[in-house]
């Protein structure tokens, strides 16, 4: 009997030690990462892979997994029978579509100067001399078409000799090119200028090749903005997604649709902005998904085609998640992807019947049932000039009200990026709550989601209401008797950055410490080192070497961080990325010598290799405990 109870007592301990650990940045990095590769011809099975963190090794390592889609066992398999439906074979199985690098200009020293094959000179007379991570060398991304029956096939270029890239860089993928229906052509995206044109322009559209004929045809020609992600619905009607304004690349995104040479806006009329898409198998409605109140959720718009009735928006999901892709249709349920703050992404499906969702995996399950998970609470702050504004505030795991934490203003980038129920690898909140802080996350202007006017609201005024909102995010939590107002930091990366940078000549001794990755420090040096002028010409209001344009000079002086660097008084971590070209490395270092000169309590952290993010696994790590450490010496 004794030994019964002895058992059952160590059975009862053990199972209240699960979930009594936290999350710390070494289990942070053992998180399984999922992406969807499809599903089979016949819609019954799904493919997926996990790559799973090898710190040793400082690489991942890849697993593939097949399971029914309506859920089920999951079984692993090997790479190559992952036998997903391939979208670049033409509907007759005639052809299937690759792309490929193809030299076109003569960039590289050594290909002007054949004899001088050891120099590693760039010669460039015109802009668009590098992107995000990568100098141009004169090679280009072009899409090609090759029988499907032969392998060894070099395949016949469609855009032979033409400096333009098919996917575009610099994320650019298979997306970007598509087969019609009937096999005849290819539909495919493309930004066709060079050099300033370029680097100041987002005018990218979708061109229509036939095969048969050898021409190109430019079908959005009209549009003067971003034309993205064309696909067919079963019937034959091309949709795309739609950005209006040149140079804008946060402009209210719309799904548009042409159909025997009649073109509708199914989203004009809707105040939001759209993510994704998918036509629903009967083509009949399209499936989208958007940010709405600091989420991502899935919703449908109809398409009337010739009817003469007006397309309606109808939000389909409501939770405290993010659906951050929608896979497929089968029958009654689709079948996306989810995150919260608090997990990874995983498959679930939708039914459609009774807007109801179904885990369908859980790679991840061991992992969070063996630690303590913080609270996520939404909270609505009043802003300085009347609004309602969203706040994230996470807690950490086993809160207690009686006591006082650190509290960290955590500073969104883009600064047209949504700050929803993502799950990140570097800023992540159920980690930084783990650690011991309040995380407080304002939806400050900027943000999508929260209607067109909130989201455009930034542009040309970085250092203006913005400051505002994260001032009055952080003051009203600060007024809980759980926060320790001793102990406030502010912490962001790219615009977050400059959000500390500036918040950092303002803050009033409102913070203790400062962390900021990545972040623009002086506009003026911005504009004349970023790559892609459009964002600064659109966001700053112009160069600013323009005396007259007012917007342009309020940047690049009252919201200029630099003018501000005389009122600095606090610690600050400064972390920058060898190879960001987004934000260059001049930033970083510029804010990193003024805090040693001004004898500040500071702190460079510096990765060569990385570029505006981190993506190796030991330099993540790296991150991670100096982020922690630096919290720990000064909050």
């Amino acid at each position: 009997m004794k030994k019964v109870i002895l058992i059952l007592s160590l059975m009862l301990s053990s199972s209240l030690m699960v979930g009594q650990q936290t999350m710390t940045p070494e289990l942070l990095w053992q998180v399984k990462r999922l992406s969807v590769m499809g599903l089979d011809q016949e819609g019954s099975t799904i493919y997926f892979k996990v790559k799973i963190p090898n710190i040793e090794e400082n690489d991942f390592d890849t697993k593939y997994y097949k399971m029914p889609v309506t859920g089920g066992t999951v079984v692993e398999i090997e790479e190559d029978d992952a036998n997903a439906k391939n979208k670049n074979v033409s509907p007759n199985g005639e052809y299937t579509l690759f792309d490929d690098e193809v030299h076109i200009e003569d960039i590289e020293a050594k290909d002007v100067y054949k004899n001088l094959e050891e120099s590693n000179a760039y010669i460039f007379s015109d802009l668009d001399i590098r992107h995000w991570d990568t100098w141009q060398d004169g090679s280009y991304n072009h899409v090609f078409y090759k029988p499907t029956d032969n392998e060894n096939a070099t395949g016949t270029d469609i855009m032979p000799k033409q400096p333009y890239h098919t996917p575009q860089r610099p994320f650019g993928g298979d997306e970007d090119y598509i087969w019609s229906p009937d096999s005849k052509s290819i539909y495919y995206v493309s930004k066709k200028l060079k050099g300033k044109e370029y680097a100041t322009s987002t005018n990218t559209d979708i061109y229509k090749y036939n095969l048969d004929s050898k021409t190109t045809e430019n079908i959005t020609k009209d549009n003067k903005g971003y034309d993205t992600n064309p696909a067919f619905s079963s019937n034959g009607a091309l949709a795309w997604l739609q950005m209006k304004t040149d140079g804008y690349e946060a402009d209210k995104n719309d799904i548009v649709v042409l159909n025997n040479g009649v073109k509708q806006n199914l989203t004009q009329r809707w105040d939001g902005t759209v993510r994704s898409f998918l036509w629903s198998q009967d083509g009949d409605d399209v499936y989208f998904t958007a940010p709405v109140d600091g989420t991502i959720q899935l919703f449908k718009v109809n398409y009337p085609g010739k009817k003469r009735i007006a397309p309606v928006v109808e939000q389909l999901s409501k939770g405290q998640f993010d659906v951050t892709s929608i896979i497929a249709q089968k029958d009654n349920t689709l079948l996306v992807t989810r995150t919260d703050m608090n997990h990874a992404a995983e498959i679930f499906s939708f039914n459609l019947k009774d807007n109801t969702f179904k885990q369908l995996t859980s790679i991840n399950l061991d992992l969070y049932n063996s630690i303590d998970l913080p609270k996520v609470e939404k909270r609505m702050v009043t802003t300085t000039d009347g609004k309602q504004m969203l706040v994230w505030v996470i807690l950490p795991p086993n809160f207690d009200t009686s006591k006082k934490y650190p509290t960290l203003l955590y500073a969104q980038g883009g600064p047209q990026s949504p700050l929803s129920q993502f799950y990140s690898y570097r800023w992540n909140f159920q980690l930084m709550a783990s650690q011991g802080y309040i995380v407080v996350a304002p939806n400050r202007r900027g943000m999508p989601g929260h209607g067109v006017e909130w989201n455009e609201a930034i542009s040309k005024d970085w250092g203006g209401q913005v400051m505002n909102d994260y001032l009055s995010a952080i003051d009203e939590i600060a007024k809980e008797p759980y926060v320790d107002n001793d102990r406030l930091g502010a912490v962001g990366a790219s615009f977050g950055g400059y959000s500390v940078f500036y918040l950092a000549g303002i803050h009033n001794n409102r913070f203790k410490s400062f962390i900021a990755h990545d972040g623009v420090f002086d506009t003026r040096s911005m504009y004349g080192t970023t790559e892609e002028l459009f964002f600064v010409n659109h966001d700053f209001g112009g160069p600013y070497w323009d005396k007259k344009n007012k917007a342009a000079q309020k940047t690049y002086n009252e919201f200029n961080p630099i003018t501000k660097v005389s009122n600095w008084d606090t610690p600050m971590l400064i972390i920058q990325g060898g190879k960001d070209y987004r934000v260059p490395i001049e930033q970083g270092l510029s804010a990193y010598q003024a805090a040693q000169l001004l004898g500040l309590k500071s702190k460079l952290l510096y990765f060569p290799e990385e570029n505006h993010w981190i993506l190796t696994p030991q330099n993540a790590l790296v991150w991670q405990r100096e982020f922690f450490k630096w919290l720990k010496e000064t909050l």
